[in-house]
């Protein structure tokens, strides 16, 4: 880590033991520990939840749980968190943290698609957290959009792609080719205003208006 990130992550809030505990879990134990939120991501995506205070928060994409136990702790009253994960051999491992948090019964957890979990849910959501197939995220941004209220939020992890988005991929670079195709999508969508923060590997904010 260099010294600028050093000096950033030691200005902004902790991200308290349990996350700490997760993340050392994950890069012991599994094979892609990068794709953890991370504590940086974590403190935006919990202020991003304080400012526009959701009722109804989907996650596309849980994995091990962290960003979502950062959500978790930014809402308050009755809202709660529908986090989607297809992979089930993650259960264990998700399960083993939320089920430690406080803010526990602020999540509940689907295992499936995406695809078929969102038009089940019969909800008007708040805010949504992309951060699943990159090959997908246009059509989970066209499945998302008309439950999602004016006003609403769409966060997009991965949205830089290790930079790979500036270059030309080849064909076969499907996930690259799936960024590119929602990054452009996004861009030329007049219903929605939208910043793309280069943050680790880009995270892009969209409004609904």
């Amino acid at each position: 880590m260099n010294p600028a990130d050093e000096y950033l992550l030691s200005h902004i809030d902790q991200q308290g033991e349990l996350l700490q505990e997760l993340t050392r879990d994950a890069h012991v134990n599994l094979l892609r520990p990068r794709m953890i939120a991370g504590h940086l991501q974590g403190r935006i995506l919990k202020m991003l939840c304080r400012l526009v205070s959701p009722r109804r928060i989907v996650e596309i994409g849980t994995y091990t749980g962290y960003a979502t136990l950062c959500m978790a702790e930014g809402i308050t009253g009755d809202a709660m968190i529908h986090t989607i994960e297809r992979d089930e051999e993650m259960e264990d491992f998700m399960m083993k943290y939320i089920l430690r948090s406080p803010h526990r019964e602020k999540i509940k957890v689907h295992f499936g698609d995406a695809m078929d979990v969102i038009p089940s849910l019969g909800e008007t959501l708040d805010m949504v957290f992309i951060d699943a197939d990159k090959q997908r995220y246009a059509d989970y941004y066209d499945l998302v959009f008309p439950y999602l209220r004016p006003g609403g939020v769409i966060v997009a992890d991965n949205t830089l792609w290790d930079g790979k988005v500036a270059a030309t991929p080849p064909p076969a670079d499907k996930q690259t080719l799936g960024i590119m195709r929602f990054n452009d999508k996004i861009r030329d969508d007049d219903r929605v205003e939208k910043v793309i923060l280069p943050l680790r590997d880009g995270l892009t904010i969209i409004w609904k208006k």
